[in-house]
């Protein structure tokens, strides 16, 4: 059979450990019933697997029997998240959430699914495998920048020696087509940095603002202003993103809290804006507390950077999707806006970030629910596909690598 008709036949398999990651999502770094169910599907597959001692992280190392063993091996990461989200699902699938206020909200057990799908696969044709695949099963991509704490642990290394190639995959419940694959050379996914405000006044009654120091007009005031900023100081073709996600002050109608607080995050897609953004935000802000006679604190976190792809590695995809899944691929014409941890491993190693389309079949993804949405609905029909270009990727990248040694 060829490896996409071998893939299909572990459907069952694929879809059944999708379901039971998606009825018991865990958030952030600490998973264990998620790498309890990792390691059960990797048993008896001849992998060299540990875990992780900060995080419930899963790194597994296939040896590929179709190379000599020379210290010159190539070597190949695959990447999947594990974390769940902080979101009460409304799906209605047979197989929802059994725990409230979380759900696997952006296809995460998917990834999980596929890749533990494409390591059986491979263990299948190590007599092939040109080469070593590392298996990257990260917690806590979901704002825990889980990815920091594999590489810290050496998940690059795992194999004896760096990769020489890192490939991801991300589903969608929206946006493309079903089993539609996406790929971007260079920038592809914004840097995502964190802003968190307390202006400070004086609080009082409420029927006289005058006698106290009101902060939440001036809070307000900064909110609007970062907008206006935006629009005003950077140029809209390098676009800035910025969205106030909480907003907090007071108790009561009739009391001016000595307080308020806001939170944002921040999106850019260049270096140059991301740098400046760190400078342009505390000033404004504290020129308008400063207007107003109060005090503000600004803070400001850089999270997750760029993503940007390899174009060599991303052009090797492309070929991987097309030689699988002919007239399913397509360019992204502009980056998204949303971030990924990721990100640091193509920081390390040329690799490739690539999407796909997994809206229900017959459903508009133009109007599906997108990832995070409590709605958001993802179709087993891309698990086995999914599998099938991870294992592809390694299979193939290994090959070329090893002619070229």
């Amino acid at each position: 059979m060829t490896l996409l008709e071998d893939a299909r036949t572990l459907h069952g398999d694929i879809a059944g450990l999708r379901h039971a990651l998606h009825r018991e999502p865990e958030i952030g770094l600490e998973l264990p019933r998620t790498q309890e169910k990792v390691l059960e599907a990797l048993d008896g597959l001849g992998l060299e697997v540990t875990t992780g001692t900060e995080t419930t992280s899963v790194t597994a190392v296939l040896r590929g029997s179709g190379a000599a063993d020379d210290g010159t091996r190539p070597v190949v990461l695959l990447r999947a998240d594990m974390d769940g989200l902080p979101v009460q699902e409304r799906t209605g699938v047979d197989y929802a959430s059994k725990l409230d206020g979380a759900m696997h909200a952006c296809g995460h057990d998917l990834h999980t699914s596929m890749l533990v799908g494409a390591a059986t696969l491979l263990a299948d044709r190590r007599h092939t495998l040109a080469g070593d695949v590392v298996f990257m099963f990260q917690p806590g991509e979901e704002g825990f920048d889980g990815a920091s704490y594999m590489l810290r642990e050496g998940v690059l290394d795992a194999a004896g020696r760096r990769a020489d190639a890192a490939y991801a995959l991300h589903v969608f419940s929206s946006m493309a087509p079903h089993g539609q694959f996406l790929t971007r050379p260079g920038v592809m996914l914004s840097a995502s940095d964190g802003l968190f405000v307390t202006v400070r006044g004086a609080g009082g009654h409420g029927s006289a603002p005058h006698a106290a120091k009101d902060p939440v007009t001036t809070a307000a005031e900064m909110v609007l202003a970062l907008q206006t900023m935006v629009t005003r100081q950077f140029d809209m073709f390098d676009p800035v993103v910025v969205t106030v996600g909480r907003l907090a002050a007071g108790a009561k109608r009739n009391v001016i809290p000595d307080t308020a607080e806001f939170d944002a995050t921040i999106r850019t897609f260049s270096e140059a804006h991301r740098e400046r953004m760190q400078q342009a935000i505390p000033r404004l802000l504290e020129g308008i507390a400063h207007a107003h006679g109060l005090e503000v604190e600004v803070r400001y976190e850089a999270e997750y950077p760029l993503t940007v792809t390899d174009a060599a590695e991303t052009d090797f995809a492309e070929a991987a999707v097309a030689e699988l899944f002919d007239g399913r691929h397509a360019r992204l014409a502009q980056p998204l806006s949303g971030s990924e941890d990721f990100s640091r491993v193509l920081d390390e190693v040329p690799g490739s970030f690539i999407g796909l389309g997994a809206v229900p079949l017959g459903s508009d993804p133009s109007t599906s629910a997108f990832n995070h949405s409590p709605y958001a609905t993802f179709d087993d029909g891309v698990l086995a596909d999914g599998a099938a270009l991870y294992a592809h990727l390694a299979l193939s990248r290994t090959s070329q690598l090893a002619s070229r040694l």
